[in-house]
């Protein structure tokens, strides 16, 4: 997947997870600027101007699923797809998708699953600000075949976004506990 950009800002209160998930993305092509928490992100959303929002959901301050709240609120950042990348348990899930968050990483995740699932929102919200046409998630040649998960009933392994987003857990290479 060389050759991939965009600017994604990537929220979560651990530190070695940050840099985990950026070195990742920075070595897949990504522009990466990270905060430490919601507030954190709230305060720099607007300078960066991100194409995606990566965000844990257990953070001080201000935890990912109100972030993504208030980005959803926020005329100027309601159409950044949003990921949770999180331990999620299935009523986070069910919060985000009320909040509008685009697609959902367990972890432990594959970095190459946060690699295409970012891959794949920053496609999305590019397709987004050029309006309604074709399906983003064709442009890779994949596709879950129509409507996501939360249409269709996701299996329990995994849940998929309405931008075809599918989710799941991996092998660990981030330990789903604190620091």
């Amino acid at each position: 997947m060389p050759g991939l950009s965009g600017r994604i800002l990537v929220v979560d209160d651990n530190k070695v997870i940050r840099q985990l998930i950026r070195v990742n993305l920075e070595l897949e092509g990504f522009e990466v600027v990270t905060a430490a928490d919601g507030a954190e992100c709230l305060d720099v959303v607007h300078h960066v101007r991100p194409d995606v929002v990566t965000l844990d959901v257990v953070m001080p301050r201000l935890n990912g699923l109100h972030t993504a709240a208030r980005l959803r609120s926020d005329p100027r950042t309601w159409d950044i797809p949003i990921a949770i990348v999180s331990a999620c348990t299935q009523g986070e899930v069910d919060n985000g998708e009320s909040v509008g968050v685009d697609a959902f990483l367990a972890k432990p995740f594959e970095p190459m699953e946060l690699v295409r699932t970012v891959g794949m929102l920053v496609r999305e919200g590019r397709q987004r600000q050029r309006g309604p046409g074709g399906g983003a998630e064709e442009e890779d040649g994949e596709s879950d075949g129509g409507g996501g998960a939360a249409e269709r009933g996701a299996p329990s392994g995994g849940v998929a976004t309405s931008g075809g987003v599918a989710t799941s857990g991996g092998v660990g290479m981030v330990d789903a506990g604190g620091e």
